[in-house]
């Protein structure tokens, strides 16, 4: 039988060693597949570009920054699998980048990125690999908490450290 729970969220992508932080606060679908197997649904605001990376973090209310957001005519869609011993992560929607990330603690992982206007073949996405750290996930019967450590790596040259973290509110 498969249950399914409406919960707000917070979920952050952290770099360790390099400029890069995003939140998004939204409510999301959280469907229990079994005691340890959870699948995430929530829908995310369109990526934002700023024309420095030193400014302040983008905002859709400022009508100087307003140019640089491109309004997208569908929602994106972000969907996690996941479970203590692994977690894939798929963004998806509107012709804008796309990526698959494969989580699983002390394993390099597959990461696909699709550049807005290529198609979703496997053979023209740019493929990377992540080395995960750590992989947590607490909360029973359903989770509370996911905290992700991880390397991202192209070929031989690393592209940072990373903390995905994901918290449920009951």
């Amino acid at each position: 039988m498969l249950t399914y729970h409406r919960k707000p969220v917070c979920l952050s992508l952290i770099s360790t060693d390099l400029p890069v932080w995003s939140v998004v606060e939204a409510a999301a679908t959280l469907y229990q597949k079994d005691h340890e197997k959870f699948h995430l649904l929530l829908s995310t605001p369109p990526v934002k570009n700023c024309e420095a990376v030193d400014n302040p973090p983008c905002t859709q209310n400022t009508s100087q920054q307003q140019g640089n957001v491109q309004a997208p005519s569908t929602p994106r869609i972000l969907w996690l699998e996941i479970s203590p011993y692994r977690v894939i992560m798929t963004m998806q929607g509107n012709d804008q980048l796309s990526y698959r990330h494969y989580w699983e603690q002390g394993v390099y992982g597959v990461t696909r990125y699709w550049l807005p206007g290529e198609s979703l073949q496997l053979s023209q996405a740019i493929r990377l690999r992540n080395y995960t750290r750590s992989l947590t996930l607490n909360g029973r019967p359903l989770p509370e908490h996911l905290r992700v450590e991880y390397e991202l790596w192209a070929g031989e040259i690393q592209l940072g450290c990373y903390i995905l973290s994901l918290e449920v509110k009951h």
